[in-house]
């Protein structure tokens, strides 16, 4: 690694989860080095029909491949490492992380065939790694994942400070709190710029630590020995099932871990020992039955409301093993991402009509930074350019607002959008460039095939239908040997239409023997005489527009 040289740029790029939760990944360029911090997905939105998720556009990387060093990943969450094993068939660099960060991309990659061809570092927090011109150093942080970390890129034009997602939790149910110690000696050295979550920056105060949770389960447990428990919480979120477990071992209760998720990550935590289970207290999903309901309790995926996930499939009666009963008590430990609310309350309403009780107060702190908190870490590290990340845009604005009012000049808080090359150096900073940047659309084993044309189609058809015109042709002569036929699909139900039906095909029927008499003998022109002339009559008669299919076969 140079010295560091008051002339030098780095650039950052931030190729997602600017503007957005979710999907974060971010370049850093400089002289013949970039590495990329995370690389994760977002979950569709409402408007996106039929898509599984959405991973970030790393054209820029492609287009520099010989310049990429590494992948320096700061936790386990999906929205940090989802997309990696999509990219890294484009783009396979060595992967660095933890060890609870890197074991949960190694299932990742097992799934997707990748484990043999990607190389993976596990570095310890507080070692370095030297890729390039740049070191990267490893820094202990709070999150609602163990192992999170934040990063210190040491660049030749200075130290920039990424904080990843974090909280600084003093009592923390697992490992050491946050390592404030080094934030400040770096922040005595002089940092050049600070990428600090931004998550929580519109809520005052300071995030609850992780153990207040333990203590209203234990409450919960206390005044509810006579029924059985559901917890549903994040998969990820080890230490909040660590404390379900304390709770459930207290009261001499037998534990189940259901949901694929769920297994998948505390049989990983379990494994490297970031979770501590008394023996006999996990049973299998099947023992159940061996034992009386208040003497169980259920951990579970689905906190979220998501439709496949194992709590609202109990909710819904559809789960093959769990039927809810009218004694049981479920906790949502969770607080829902917006945008799902009204799953989470439809999940609600379905266990209360069971007769179950759900308690979703005080079972749930943030894993993110509110305001003291973010204003601690500016005091600690000093910064001379604040750049405020993760998050909406809104989140981004509250946070440059405490900074300025921490004394940051205006002009030092840098606002990016994903797809920016903003450069920074000792003396400024500016946007340089815009590199393409966006959400690729992966559907089923499809990534990047479904595009806006495809999702407009799906929408159109979702909110109008769809009616197909078949006819057929005579080679040559152009005589209309059969149809047209109309058939049609989320439109109208054809059984109580016929005659709605009928008049559609005496007006299609119309138009196409006037272009046969006229001699039209372009199959464009025909189908285009079919469309306008169906979907004039259609608005005309129902105020309606569905998509419009005509198909001519040749005899």
């Amino acid at each position: 690694m140079k010295k560091q040289d008051s002339n030098a740029k780095v650039k950052i790029i931030p190729l997602g989860g600017m503007e957005q939760i979710g999907m974060n990944i971010t370049a850093f360029e400089c002289e013949d080095s970039i590495i990329i911090v995370d690389c994760g997905l977002a979950f569709p939105t409402d408007d996106m029909l039929g898509i599984d998720l959405v991973i970030p556009d790393v054209s820029y990387l492609k287009q520099n491949i010989d310049k990429v060093k590494g992948f320096l990943i700061t936790h386990g969450h999906e929205d940090h490492i989802g997309a990696l094993p999509y990219i890294l068939k484009d783009i396979n660099v060595p992967v660095y992380g933890t060890k609870l960060t890197i074991a949960l991309i190694e299932n990742k990659l097992k799934e997707h065939n990748l484990l043999k061809n990607t190389k993976r570092k596990v570095i310890k927090h507080g070692q370095s790694v030297n890729l390039g011109c740049f070191r990267i150093e490893f820094i202990k942080t709070n999150h609602s994942i163990a192992d999170a970390s934040a990063l210190a890129i040491f660049s030749p034009a200075g130290v920039i400070l990424h904080t990843g997602d974090f909280k600084i939790d003093y009592t923390p149910v697992f490992g050491e709190p946050a390592d404030l110690e080094r934030f400040a000696e770096l922040g005595k050295k002089g940092v050049l710029a600070l990428m600090c979550d931004s998550t929580n920056a519109t809520r005052a105060g300071f995030t609850p630590s992780e153990r207040t949770v333990g203590k209203t389960f234990d409450n919960i447990f206390a005044d509810h020995k006579n029924n059985r428990i559901i917890v549903a919480t994040f998969a990820s979120n080890v230490d909040r099932v660590q404390q379900v477990i304390n709770s459930a071992a207290k009261y001499g209760r037998k534990v189940v871990v259901e949901g694929r998720s769920m297994v998948n990550v505390i049989g990983t935590a379990s494994e490297l020992g970031y979770i501590n289970i008394p023996d006999g207290t996990l049973i299998d999903i099947d023992q159940l039955k061996n034992y009386p309901d208040e003497q169980t309790v259920l951990i579970t995926t689905g906190s979220q409301g998501e439709s496949m996930a194992a709590l609202s499939r109990m909710a819904s009666s559809t789960h093959k093993k769990i039927s809810i009963k009218p004694s049981d008590v479920v906790i949502l430990s969770s607080h829902p991402i917006p945008g799902n609310e009204k799953a989470v309350s439809k999940v609600i309403n379905e266990l209360s009509m069971k007769g179950a009780e759900v308690i979703s107060d005080d079972t749930h702190v943030s894993g993110h930074a509110c305001q003291e908190e973010i204003k601690l870490m500016y005091a600690l590290v000093r910064p001379k350019y604040a750049i405020p990340v993760h998050g909406e845009y809104r989140h981004i604005m509250a946070q440059r607002n405490l900074v300025q009012a921490m004394g940051i000049p205006k002009e030092n808080v840098i606002i990016m959008s994903s797809g920016d090359v903003v450069e920074v150096g000792q003396e400024s900073w500016k946007t340089v460039d815009h590199v393409q940047a966006g959400g690729i659309l992966v559907d089923g084993l499809g990534v990047g095939d479904v595009g806006n044309i495809v999702l407009r189609d799906r929408q159109n058809l979702a909110q109008n239908g769809i009616i197909v015109v078949v006819l057929t042709l005579e080679k040559y002569s152009n005589q209309l040997l059969a149809g047209p036929d109309i058939v049609s699909r989320g439109f109208v139900y054809v059984r109580e239409s016929e005659d709605l039906m009928e008049e559609a095909r005496n007006i299609v029927n119309d138009a196409v023997t006037d272009c046969l008499d006229r001699h039209v003998n372009d199959w464009g022109k025909i189908k285009n005489v079919i469309r306008d002339t169906l979907s004039d009559f259609l608005w005309k008669r129902m105020k309606r527009n569905p998509m419009i299919l005509p198909i001519i076969m040749e005899v």
